[in-house]
């Protein structure tokens, strides 16, 4: 018996040096705060795991004693995480971390693309992060913070901030030929976004495909695979969508980029749209115009909207991923008339609206000219980023054909045939630290093809890191010439 009130008392010593550590800081808080901070402090020490399930703390009166804060501190924290079941106590049994706590994971992974492990990354569709007008925007949104209404600030028409609707209608239409109803215009978390509602309110009416442009982008298929449908590859042709598979696959809804195709470059022909308008109409469907990159033109004048045409059969989908930065995560849908009250409904259920600030600042930036400002840089740097790829390919790799460079943020180079078969050229590359994306120019490359036709992506990189990333891919793959 002696023996064992020795051992208890030994452990209760040993439990006193661990806590003492543990919550020293939360006793040297103000005297109004130290409850609250032992509390806290003793809280996390269990979630972390510092006070692993089954230890035993120091009697009240000990621990008290050890950080020099009243007893009824103490007893206090006890109680109130024992009822929470961080800690559990019985009559005479003393207080024991619980085992209901299940230490956190205190690691936070980074999911975002972030910058490759390479020397030089050709990445397609990726805008300078560092044109972003920083000062501009905090302006804008210093001015926000000055004159928003209190009761701006609570939950928001899922349709965006009506002044935020206003503006998008009036810039699309200016822009882009867009017929923009502020009442259909509806601000979404990007493309992404848009695409979801579309295809969610398309597979409650009953749809079960959507047509993709094959080659396009990969995110339409997963997006739509979302919303319970699949994404049924649509061949290209020099115009466009080939109308032939389209009219074969049963589809009533499709996503082109008919102003600059992703990624061949292609710009849908006037009779291929006028072609895919006759068969939404036919059909009843309804085409989806991701114009993703239709603010940036080089050579020509801008081509209009598809929507333009037929609103009543084109949803219009665009964002600020490429003119300011995909980070902001706004964007547009603009529904015909016939979706717009579903997608409006899926939109209050899926989040209740997009941050009423964030939203308010891109009001007052396009309202004072800051966006159309933004626009004409950007255009003027890629311009001459693209210029810059050009004339390296031109000097590093002779001959190669270059198209799709009137507009967008990348360019198609298909290199001479000595440069080929593909597959060691992108090895080569890749051993040398090059990132490239090549372009699938049929349903399979075999073994014997020779083409190296590459996607490459120029305004995330100033004209000196695209001259000497093409001076490098030249090098790298010197030996299979």
């Amino acid at each position: 018996m002696e023996r064992t009130a020795v051992d208890s008392e030994a452990m209760e010593r040993a439990a006193v040096t661990p806590a003492w550590e543990l919550l020293l800081p939360a006793a040297s808080a103000p005297v109004r705060q130290r409850g609250r901070a032992l509390q806290s402090a003793l809280r996390e020490a269990v979630r972390t795991g510092r006070l692993p399930a089954g230890t035993r703390l120091p009697a009240s009166r000990a621990l008290a004693a050890d950080l020099g804060v009243s007893r009824g501190l103490v007893t206090e924290a006890y109680e109130q995480l024992t009822a929470e079941s961080y800690l559990r106590a019985g009559r005479g049994a003393g207080t024991w971390v619980s085992g209901a706590v299940r230490p956190a994971d205190g690691g936070a992974r980074d999911l975002s693309a972030g910058r490759p492990a390479v020397r030089v990354a050709f990445r397609p569709g990726t805008p300078d992060l560092s044109l972003f007008p920083r000062a501009a925007w905090s302006a804008a949104h210093r001015a926000v913070l000055d004159r928003v209404p209190h009761h701006t600030l609570g939950y928001p028409d899922p349709r965006g901030l009506p002044e935020l609707r206003v503006e998008l209608a009036s810039l699309l239409t200016r822009r882009r030929g867009v017929v923009a109803d502020r009442e259909r215009v509806v601000v979404c978390s990007g493309v992404a976004q848009a695409t979801t509602l579309l295809g969610s309110v398309l597979r409650a009416r009953g749809a079960t495909a959507v047509g993709v442009e094959d080659p396009g982008s990969a995110e339409h298929a997963s997006l739509f695979a979302s919303a319970g449908l699949t994404a049924l590859p649509l061949p290209l042709d020099a115009e466009g969508i080939a109308m032939g598979p389209l009219l074969r696959s049963g589809v009533r809804a499709v996503v082109t980029t008919p102003a600059h195709q992703f990624p061949t470059g292609i710009a849908c022909s006037a009779g291929r749209r006028r072609a895919l308008l006759d068969w939404a109409r036919d059909t009843s469907g309804v085409i989806m115009e991701d114009d993703y990159d239709g603010d940036f033109r080089y050579d020509r004048a801008q081509v209009g909207a598809l929507q333009g045409l037929d609103p009543e059969h084109v949803a219009y989908t665009g964002s600020v991923s490429k003119s300011l930065a995909p980070g902001l995560r706004l964007g547009w849908l603009v529904p015909p008339a016939s979706l717009a009250g579903e997608i409006v409904e899926r939109k209050r259920t899926m989040d209740l609206g997009n941050p009423v600030l964030d939203q308010a600042v891109l009001a007052g930036f396009i309202r004072e000219g800051g966006y159309d400002r933004q626009l004409r840089r950007c255009q003027r740097s890629y311009r001459e980023r693209r210029d810059a790829l050009i004339r390296a390919l031109d000097e590093h790799f002779p001959r190669t054909e270059v198209s799709g460079i009137a507009a967008g943020l990348h360019l198609i180079a298909r290199m001479p045939g000595r440069y080929g078969p593909a597959a060691p050229f992108l090895r080569r590359a890749s051993e040398a630290g090059i990132a490239l994306r090549p372009l699938r120019t049929g349903p399979a490359d075999g073994p014997d093809d020779r083409a190296v036709c590459l996607v490459l992506g120029y305004a995330h990189l100033a004209p000196a890191a695209l001259a000497d990333g093409i001076r490098l891919l030249s090098e790298a793959t010197r030996a299979g010439r």
